[in-house]
């Protein structure tokens, strides 16, 4: 259910892209968590980790469109999962940097500069990285008010002046693919500019990490016809179309973190007698271990079939995009929770310096604070609930997509606009495609959200109210959350017992978000009515849950351990 590196053989893949994945498990285990971690505290930038991109030759296998790429290259949603996993295993500063390559990518697939497209594919054959230069000191990433001033010369020749802020990579980027203003016509453009260049000046690093998160300006830069990747509209739509691309692996990030931070604590525990007992004879510690992995579990089956509808994404399907902002969202909160729980555990142990959960609890709070906070990707979700609830389609049934295609479409997504016009098959399908004890409580919640929304829906000034609008989303995210792990535990198989497990901990995050509306200071008499009918208690089986600990938590104790 979850990765052990020194298991894991990745044999559902084909061999180059099996050896990718071994040989960076081999990679980190030789690097051993002694240097991983005096690394990190140290804030060495990974010199060490880019060499090996470079010599295996890891960016360009899976980060070039098979257009552009040697055999074996190709941009495989489903391979890439894999990766992501192991990155976040053992540490965010070493997924950072293929995030925001990534990133940086986007707006150069996306735009129909084929000349720069060339380049970028040998780029990332010599081992380059890349940078994603969007957001700004004074207006973060609001793109309306970007400052960076493309001004023509004429002659297809331009300057480029201004100042980014927060860019990940920017110290060593081959290119930065970068988001302005064209001075003379006032349209956005994208252009690309080499962080080596004299004119780009390399304010600062404005983060104390590994990474280097620059501050950088662009002082009389010369750009031609020749860097420029996307003008006007399309600019806008390369740069919220990369982000859509992007924010999907912080939910991977998270579930790799997690996976390390869970096998040090139920190894902490199981060997640490307290009182003449082992920790995890406790009842309430059993409690805490059961919910962090079945909430971890769900994680990934989330985020997998998450990636069966972003592959199987057309102009006429595009429920990718209510999925893929839950996983940068809900996969990257639930990780939070996964971290607190474990931490309630294990206590002071979490702080200790030799220790991956200290630097799995630090890092973990950044994900979902990264492309867009929760806010900003429940305002994005809240566009989808109507048709969601009350106006499904009919489409094909999407399969486990686990073949060596080319996620040609991720570079295709057309216009951004148009959200609300976004349909949705029946969740009821997935729904009432099983009966377990908890799934049934779970449906009878889900039926009095919709009452609510029919009968008492968010008034005009509670529809203003961003924490009202939250706490709405968060009721109907855990619908589609529920959804689409109801699909991937049929495609993996996943136990029914296990099912109603995560349906336990669902069913009790459902009545919690309930309360919180109830209590909401605008919350009517109606509204509060409806909520407190929201409020249900999980079936009580001891038996289940004691076999879910025997057969999935326990056997986790001294697993996997990182060698010094």
């Amino acid at each position: 259910m979850i990765l052990n590196p020194k298991k894991n053989n990745y044999e559902y893949l084909d061999e180059k892209s099996r050896a990718i994945m071994l040989k960076t498990i081999e990679f980190f285990e030789n690097k051993g968590k002694n240097k991983l971690k005096s690394d990190y505290h140290e804030k060495v930038w990974y010199a060490d980790f880019i060499a090996f991109l470079k010599k295996e030759k890891v960016f360009a296998t899976l980060l070039t469109p098979a257009a552009y790429g040697g055999e074996g290259c190709r941009w495989d949603t489903y391979r890439n999962c894999a990766f992501n996993e192991i990155l976040g295993f053992y540490g965010l500063p070493y997924w950072y940097t293929w995030q925001v390559t990534i990133l940086g990518l986007g707006p150069i697939w996306m735009g129909g500069n084929e000349a720069v497209k060339t380049k970028t594919a040998r780029l990332l054959e010599e081992g380059g990285i890349f940078a994603f230069g969007l957001s700004e000191k004074t207006h973060g990433a609001d793109l309306y008010s970007s400052d960076m001033a493309l001004t023509p010369l004429g002659e297809g020749r331009y300057v480029a002046d201004g100042g980014k802020y927060y860019i990940g990579n920017a110290n060593e980027a081959s290119l930065v693919s970068t988001f302005g203003k064209d001075t003379e016509s006032d349209e956005y453009v994208f252009f690309v500019v080499d962080s080596k260049h004299e004119n780009f000046d390399l304010v600062k690093n404005v983060v104390s990490s590994q990474n280097y998160v620059a501050e950088y300006a662009l002082q009389g830069y010369p750009i031609t016809e020749a860097e420029i990747l996307t003008r006007g509209r399309d600019a806008w739509d390369a740069s919220l179309n990369t982000i859509n691309v992007g924010k999907y692996n912080l939910g991977w990030a998270s579930i790799g973190m997690c996976t390390h931070a869970f096998y040090e604590a139920i190894t902490h525990a199981t060997n640490r007698v307290l009182f003449g007992k082992r920790v995890t004879e406790f009842p309430h510690i059993r409690q805490l271990f059961v919910d962090a992995y079945t909430r971890l579990a769900a994680m990934k089956l989330f985020a997998l079939r998450n990636a069966d509808y972003i592959r199987s994404a057309s102009a006429e399907d595009r429920r990718y995009l209510l999925y893929t902002p839950m996983t940068k969202m809900k996969v990257t909160t639930q990780g939070e929770e996964v971290i607190n729980l474990l931490w309630d555990v294990i206590a002071a142990k979490g702080f200790e310096k030799d220790m991956f959960f200290e630097m799995a609890a630090q890092d973990i709070r950044a994900l979902p604070k990264l492309e867009g906070t929760v806010h900003v990707n429940m305002a994005l979700i809240i566009k989808f609930m109507a048709n969601y609830f009350f106006n499904p389609d009919e489409f094909p049934e999407i399969g486990q997509r686990n073949g060596t295609e080319d996620d040609t479409f991720l570079f295709n997504q057309g216009p951004t606009r148009g959200l609300g016009s976004i349909r949705f098959h029946d969740f009821n399908i997935a729904y009432n495609s099983i009966d377990l004890p908890n799934l049934t409580i779970f449906k009878d919640q889900t039926k009095v959200l919709q009452e609510l929304l029919m009968t008492a829906p968010p008034e005009k000034d509670q529809q203003g109210d961003i924490d009202f609008l939250l706490i709405l989303g968060e009721l109907f995210t855990l619908v589609a959350y529920g959804q689409l792990i109801i699909e991937n535990a049929k495609i993996y198989p996943v136990e029914d017992e296990f099912l109603d497990q995560i349906f336990d901990f669902m069913i009790r995050d459902f009545s919690r978000f309930a309360l919180q509306l109830y209590s909401k200071t605008s919350s009517t008499d109606a509204q509060m009515d409806i909520c407190l009918k929201m409020i249900k208690k999980p079936v009580v089986n001891p038996e289940r849950f004691n076999r879910i600990w025997e057969k999935y938590v326990e056997p986790l104790n001294e697993a996997y351990e990182m060698k010094p």
